[in-house]
């Protein structure tokens, strides 16, 4: 069953136009940023079909993502890098990557419904457990934030062939932890999510996953 809108049609029929739905993904992965996305939806152009990302497949998602883009009234995309998810913890930097997002929309939201992790970025928000089944705009969201960190952990796939970042996007499959422990996480390990790793040098950079297992 696609997200519901109702809390969007409540919005929009009490005067608020610019609201804005919130989702990320990406906070469990050994490697690679968390990714946070913002949507504000038209209600002159809706978009049949939005759901939970998880829900769908990578094919609809992304025919989704394409229809978001050209329909909605303002998409932006924020991250947190490995660097800063040791650095801050991984609920702060979420939090970052929710704010960077929301702080990249135009026209600015009036208004923001959220999934699950309060922003606290200044505007007024609605927190909804479960808000990518139960918001269209969480839902186009989440469906935003997953195709983009798809990419990019592709596009990281091939600077680092060794680790198959293109098959399991950086979470921790037994296929990752066997190519950590054979060559030493990179710059895109979240090194404090690397506990099992206690025996590998501190200082090992990874640079070996650049070749071909």
């Amino acid at each position: 069953m696609p997200a519901g809108e109702a809390f969007e049609r409540r919005f929009w029929a009490a005067g608020i136009r610019r609201l804005a739905g919130v989702d990320e993904v990406g906070r469990g992965t050994l490697a690679g940023p968390v990714v946070a996305a913002a949507v504000i939806l038209s209600p002159e152009r809706p978009i049949p079909g939005l759901d939970d990302s998880k829900r769908l497949s990578p094919k609809r998602r992304e025919a989704l993502y394409g229809r978001i883009l050209e329909a909605a009234l303002a998409v932006a995309v924020g991250r947190a890098t490995a660097a800063e998810i040791d650095r801050l913890g991984i609920v702060p930097a979420t939090r970052l990557a929710m704010r960077r997002a929301l702080w990249g929309l135009a026209p600015a939201p009036e208004a923001v419904l959220v999934d699950a992790l309060p922003v606290e970025a200044g505007v007024p928000e609605t927190v909804l457990l479960h808000g990518d089944r139960r918001s269209i705009s969480i839902a186009a969201a989440s469906i935003v934030a997953k195709v983009v960190r798809d990419r990019w952990m592709e596009a990281w796939g091939r600077v680092y062939p060794a680790f198959g970042f293109e098959r399991h996007r950086g979470y921790g499959t037994k296929e990752h932890r066997e190519r950590l422990e054979r060559f030493g996480p990179t710059p895109l390990h979240r090194r404090t999510f690397l506990s099992f790793l206690a025996s590998a040098p501190a200082g090992e950079t990874g640079s070996r996953g650049r070749e071909r297992a």
